[in-house]
């Protein structure tokens, strides 16, 4: 049990220790997350700002602030909070006898690391649209997932608005897609993580972009819309469930664009009696709110 718990405390001061030293600019510019996001956010504003899509749409959307402490809740403050859980859990494993190695179906240990970087990119994006369509498929989970559906006005912090349950939901998977690839050390792992954030942030501002013919490979604001939209198409639980790559969902055949105004009511069916505020919505889930009378 002491090697449990001394795996927690260490897992813990490591992750608030390398937030701080990312804050104070004591970690390699490449690394630094806490940095990068700020910056990779504020290109995405700029962008909203000069190259409106909803003209009508204000610069400090509703929900913009809120949406902003989310970034930064979900990406350091419960990130922390979690560590040393998943610390515990690495070790537990260990124990137990299952490793990386036991679990690797692919070697990329022999290709170049640019072959590596890529297939990490895919294999991660798709897991996230695997894990994306059962919080919708199913009640239980969708009912965590409408804190991020319950953005009225689409802007780049919209992005990652979300309930803190979806950590513990998309982590454990993203660390097995990791584990079934032998042989990578994601030393340069940093890349996918800020190329993911930016076509995120990208995918749910305020600027039209549409990619083209590669609107068929990546996902683009017009089709990300449509899957916050208001109103599906009849029978569906949800559309576009793309996170970075459009292709899942041409292939799987979840694709809906039917227009491209931007004119799109936003939410889900109750959204208006949804909570307003970052604490109710964390507690949403566990223990549904009275409707408004």
């Amino acid at each position: 049990m002491e090697n449990y718990w001394n795996a927690f405390v260490s897992a813990f001061n490591g992750s608030v220790s390398w937030t701080w030293k990312s804050i104070i600019f004591e970690v390699p510019w490449y690394t630094n997350y806490f940095w990068g996001l700020i910056a990779i956010s504020l290109m995405a504003w700029l962008l909203e700002i000069v190259f409106p899509w909803r003209k009508e749409q204000s610069i400090f959307r509703k929900d913009f602030w809120l949406d902003a402490f989310y970034m930064f809740f979900n990406f350091f403050m419960f990130a922390i909070a979690i560590s040393g859980i998943y610390k515990m859990l690495e070790v537990l494993f260990k124990d137990i006898g299952i490793t990386a190695k036991s679990l690797s179906i692919i070697d990329l240990s022999t290709m170049p690391m640019w072959a590596q970087l890529l297939i990490f990119f895919i294999v991660l994006d798709f897991v996230q649209w695997f894990t994306h369509t059962l919080l919708h498929k199913y009640s239980f989970l969708w009912n965590f997932h409408k804190v991020h559906h319950s953005v009225k006005e689409m802007g780049f912090a919209a992005h990652l608005r979300y309930h803190w349950m979806e950590n513990i939901l998309y982590k454990p998977l993203k660390v097995f897609g990791v584990m079934i690839l032998g042989g990578f050390e994601p030393s340069q792992a940093y890349i996918v993580h800020f190329i993911a954030i930016a076509i995120g942030h990208l995918n749910h501002s305020n600027v039209k972009i549409t990619w083209g013919p590669l609107k068929y490979i990546f996902n683009n604001p017009v089709m990300h819309l449509y899957h916050h939209a208001y109103v599906l198409p009849e029978g569906s639980y949800g559309v576009n469930f793309g996170i970075s790559l459009s292709l899942w969902d041409y292939i799987f055949k979840t694709n809906y664009i039917p227009e491209d105004s931007g004119k799109v009511p936003l939410g889900f069916p109750g959204v208006e009696d949804f909570p307003q505020d970052f604490l109710h919505q964390n507690a949403y889930g566990f223990v549904k709110p009275k409707k408004k009378s």
